[in-house]
């Protein structure tokens, strides 16, 4: 029995509370894993998991196993490294991000990225819900916005800084607001994965000033609010790097520039551990000094 790669098999199957997806993520049969875990209870003599047909339970013995195993597999995977010299990074970097986001900021800069970091490979998963970076077994998510796990450490790389935003063609028709109230007049486009849904927030001179807002679309993609708006659809609050070219080029107007909306941090998150791989902390300082230097994703003010 190979107790490391059982230990490893236990650990996610604890994680994704199933056998069948970690067979899956190891490319390898349910029974497999089954057998694994079976031989760890028997070579240890007490039951670690209590099965159902939706569950797997931790009984008391394998609660503290289970924390057994992680601190075992960090040293384990901290004492390779040292041994190995591994400065340098390396391997398969299981990255997670929204789908825009990812498109927009991370792809293109990926070229950039591997010319450095040449045996680094990088498994990309994006995805506009929220994702579970244990469930996912993601090495490493890019997050917009505050969502606090002690669990995990967030490193923030960046800002998301909004615009209230549409095209000239629509403020001819509906006419340009002047203040945030104005908005329940328009015809609003809503990010439906936002926190406060079709409540919008604004930076007024005493306050920030909430907003319900409506119109005639409302998607959970952010691929289609970008093209809600560039089709003069309505008007919305969102990201300004989802428009720099088409800002500059004037195919779109800002307006409420004295009511910014709130802005959102852009966070790596990632997991808590004695360790962190090379390949880890390189792209997450690659990103940093990547960020510094682009106006739609810093922490500085844009010009306007």
């Amino acid at each position: 029995m190979d107790r490391i790669s059982c230990m490893q098999s236990f650990v996610r199957a604890v994680d994704l509370n199933s056998f069948s997806a970690v067979a899956r993520e190891q490319n390898t049969t349910q029974p497999t894993i089954s057998k694994q875990i079976a031989s760890l209870e028997k070579y240890l003599g007490v039951q670690l998991l209590i099965r159902s047909t939706t569950n797997l339970n931790l009984t008391e013995e394998g609660k503290r196993y289970y924390q057994y195993c992680q601190e075992i597999l960090e040293t384990v995977a901290e004492a390779e490294a040292n041994l190995r010299g591994e400065e340098k990074a390396r391997g398969i970097l299981r990255l997670g991000c929204s789908v825009l986001f990812g498109q927009m900021q991370i792809v293109p800069r990926l070229n950039t990225f591997i010319k450095s970091y040449p045996d680094v490979k990088i498994d990309l998963v994006m995805a506009d819900h929220f994702v579970n970076i244990i469930e996912q077994g993601l090495d490493l998510l890019i997050r917009i916005g505050d969502r606090q796990d002690n669990s995990l450490i967030t490193n923030r790389i960046g800002t998301t800084r909004r615009i209230t935003v549409a095209t000239q063609s629509y403020f001819d028709q509906a006419g340009e607001p002047q203040t945030p109230e104005d908005l329940v007049n328009h015809h609003c486009i809503v990010y439906t994965h936002l926190a406060t849904g079709n409540e919008w927030h604004f930076q007024g001179k005493e306050g920030i000033i909430k907003v319900k807002v409506g119109g005639y679309f409302q998607t959970d993609s952010s691929i289609a609010i970008r093209s809600a708006i560039l089709s003069g659809l309505g008007i919305a609050v969102a990201p300004v790097w989802m428009f720099g070219d088409e800002i500059y080029q004037g195919n779109l107007k800002i307006v409420l520039q004295d009511y910014p909306p709130t802005s959102f941090p852009i966070c790596a998150v990632y997991h808590r551990s004695r360790f962190y791989p090379a390949k880890i902390t390189s792209f997450i300082n690659f990103l940093k000094s990547e960020f510094k230097l682009d106006p739609w994703v810093c922490d500085y003010e844009i010009m306007r």
